[in-house]
């Protein structure tokens, strides 16, 4: 039996620093699409487990460079997906640094939508994307977001948090974040806030899945 002929998968990256509204992108682009019609998956649920550390030093570790994820596995996913295959991500725990045993199961769609801060920082995870996203919100606002995330599903101390801001996340966004934005098709700024962006991206993804449809009926 001859294998089912999918159309070409469309992948879409939604980057920006920490706090800057990637999720509420992500958020409107699965709403005005349609959640059931996209494979969603977060870049940071790929941060490496360091269960092996002592609970201590886990903190000591900078979550903001990228060796701190584990790409490799986050790029074979994406891949899966591209080929119409399942995958499995990994569930981790932000409040402990370490995977949890329970993975998610994400069946692939047509529409990959993937959101991080680092996506665009590297070769290797640029060339994945047909559509680059880049969201740019002022870090005063970006900290407050930090903050109040933090604490409230992470655990966190508000002295841990401006600790972590000014030691790590602060000098890797000037170093791989904020480069990385040369490399986006579309600059977002307000990010899901900014109505005219948003039409703009939405109705991108609609004429690509359009055309793509029009040449798949082609063939």
């Amino acid at each position: 039996m001859a294998e089912q002929e999918h159309p070409s998968t469309i992948t879409i990256g939604v980057a920006g620093g920490s706090g800057a509204g990637k999720s509420t992108v992500a958020r409107v682009i699965l709403d005005r699409i349609g959640a059931d019609k996209i494979a969603y998956v977060p870049h940071d649920s790929y941060y490496r487990d360091l269960s092996s550390l002592p609970r201590e030093q886990r903190a000591l570790i900078n979550f903001d460079h990228p060796d701190s994820l584990d790409s490799e596995l986050f790029i074979e996913h994406v891949r899966q997906l591209q080929r119409y295959e399942p995958i499995d991500i990994p569930v981790y725990d932000f409040s402990t640094h370490t995977r949890t045993s329970e993975v998610r199961v994400v069946q692939p769609h047509r529409i990959i939508l993937v959101e991080g801060i680092l996506i665009f920082a590297e070769a290797s995870l640029r060339e994945l994307f047909d559509v680059r996203i880049f969201v740019e919100t002022d870090d005063d606002v970006r900290l407050i977001r930090r903050l109040q995330r933090d604490i409230a599903e992470r655990g966190r101390t508000i002295d841990s948090v401006i600790n972590q801001w000014m030691q790590t996340v602060r000098p890797m966004h000037l170093e791989f974040v904020e480069p990385s934005k040369r490399y986006a098709h579309v600059i977002v700024p307000e990010g899901g806030l900014n109505q005219v962006a948003m039409e703009m991206i939405i109705a991108r993804i609609q004429a690509l899945r359009g055309a793509q449809n029009s040449l798949q009926e082609e063939r």
